[in-house]
């Protein structure tokens, strides 16, 4: 038999698993409502985007530092437990006051809800998740204690309350989580159903890129692939789910300070004349020596050519402010696109469609430019403007607004804290400097001379560039450092800076040990 304090807690802690339950219930069932409609408008996502809008840019890129690309599912499964923990506590409540307890998850469903209206290219269908989580969630709490009362026994005026028979309680709990379950697998197949197609027929290139050369990762180990593929490929962006966009129906428009607006359809891009190019792309948020760098092949219509279908008054713009299909806004130099790099509207990617998760079906590509200011995915509207007139996303959050990309080295092998054998070691990386090209590389063993490296093959200027080094390595610990220089003759600087607000620099600098 149970002390009476016993059965209190078992009482405190039932009722906030069926506050929990019956909001799991609710969640799935809008995560699947959201999969047929927007999917950017299931409550926990609507939450989620608006949390990374409000987080201030230090927290955010520290966010990146130490969680990389699973900052996402990070931020996810922290909103996820902050309302779940408000869910046991509805369901606590309810025990006494079930009106309130029950309004508790009403209110959680009616935040989300305005968090996802409040989006900027919300419409009428992204309040309907949150409505159906409202429903869904109070109702489930509602009938589990109707199910608790029928399922007493013992005396009705006990102070901590009838405890319930098992059998009922583990039937409705039971088919509420296998409920929760299967909605939710439902909705994420749903969802994936509608990420997968990206089966496009692209055109053959009227100006294609010159054959591609073999790169140094055959030879030597642990270097960097010279062209990333696709699924290597870094993703940073305020995306938590992925935008479900229908060929179809897309189009991009152009409009602002033009001579006539314009709306161009994926045809009408692919009609156009097209190039590939190779270009290294680089994330403003890449520390010294990290991970958001990466080389493809892209293909695309000259940026220049489309803006020229509704006519450039540069006299009056200044910038290009990209829209994509959620309403998220990237802020390009108009100049940049007018003075002769291959900056362009890519469709393709490595010899296929753009993958969705890279901005399916076209984005904007400019080389020489950190991604937040030049590379918009799923974008479809350019309006041509000024910087006094609008700012975009991250102009507003006082980034800068011109974001040449930084010449920078990065030592792949060996790793960071790793031993390697005595004798040779070859170390070995890759190092850019887009729009201009790399001359050398050097490396520096514990704080001696610099040492040249030997390059890779060139692709062109705006490609990175792979290095190594054959180093003959004595036992004990040491540190190797690299540094790049330009074909101008601008050396990489030793100046550490954090990646806010113009991109990181400095020397990687990596600690190894010798037996």
């Amino acid at each position: 038999m149970q002390t009476p304090d016993k059965q209190s807690r078992w009482t405190w802690l039932r009722h906030a698993v069926y506050g929990v339950l019956a909001t799991l219930v609710g969640l799935a069932a809008a995560h699947l409502v959201a999969a047929f409609t927007v999917p950017a408008a299931s409550p926990v996502l609507a939450v989620g985007s608006t949390v990374i809008d409000l987080t201030p840019t230090p927290l955010k890129e520290f966010a990146i530092r130490q969680f990389g690309t699973a900052d996402k599912l990070v931020l996810v499964g922290s909103v996820t437990i902050v309302v779940l923990l408000l869910a046991a506590l509805a369901g606590v409540i309810a025990r006494r006051r079930e009106t309130v307890g029950l309004l508790i998850l009403v209110g959680l469903a009616g935040v989300a809800g305005v968090l996802a209206v409040l989006r900027p290219s919300s419409g009428p269908l992204d309040v309907l998740p949150a409505l159906v989580a409202a429903v869904i969630a109070s109702t489930s709490l509602w009938w589990l204690h109707r199910v608790d009362d029928r399922s007493t026994e013992g005396p009705s005026n006990r102070v901590d309350g009838p405890r319930p028979t098992r059998r009922g309680v583990v039937l409705a709990t039971g088919g509420l989580a296998a409920a929760a379950v299967t909605m939710g697998a439902l909705g994420r197949w749903v969802t994936s159903y509608r990420l997968g197609g990206t089966d496009v027929a692209l055109p053959t290139a009227t100006d294609p890129a010159p054959a591609f050369p073999q790169g140094l990762e055959k030879m030597y180990g642990g270097i960097t692939p010279l062209r990333t593929p696709d699924g290597d490929f870094y993703r940073v962006d305020t995306r938590l789910t992925v935008p479900a966009v229908d060929v179809d129906s897309w189009t991009l428009t152009i409009d602002g300070d033009v001579d006539q607006e314009v709306t161009l359809t994926f045809a009408d891009l692919t009609a156009m004349e097209t190039m590939e190019r190779d270009i290294t792309l680089t994330c403003v948020s890449n520390s010294v020596g990290g991970p958001y760098v990466g080389g493809a092949r892209w293909l695309g219509i000259p940026l220049a050519d489309v803006l020229a279908k509704a006519g450039i008054d540069s006299t009056k713009a200044d910038q290009i402010l990209s829209t994509d299909v959620d309403g998220m806004t990237i802020s390009t130099p108009l100049d940049v696109a007018l003075d002769g790099r291959d900056a362009m509207i890519a469709i393709g990617m490595n010899g296929g469609p753009l993958p969705r998760t890279h901005g399916f079906p076209a984005r904007m590509v400019v080389p020489g430019l950190y991604g937040f200011v030049s590379a918009c995915k799923w974008i479809t509207r350019m309006t041509l403007t000024t910087y006094d007139a609008e700012q975009a996303y991250w102009t507003e959050r006082k980034w800068v607004t011109d974001a040449p990309i930084k010449i920078s080295s990065r030592i792949d092998t060996p790793k960071p804290l790793s031993t390697s054998d005595a004798g040779t070691v070859i170390i070995g990386g890759v190092a850019w400097a887009q729009g201009v090209g790399i001359e050398k590389v050097e490396v520096r063993i514990d704080g001696g001379g610099w040492q040249e490296a030997k390059l890779g093959p060139q692709v062109n200027n705006d490609y990175w560039r792979q290095w190594y080094y054959e180093w003959d390595g004595e036992p004990g610990r040491h540190l190797i450092a690299s540094r790049a220089t330009n074909k101008d003759g601008e050396v990489q600087t030793d100046v550490r800076m954090t990646p806010f607000p113009e991109g990181s620099s400095g020397l990687q600098e990596i600690s190894i040990s010798v037996t």
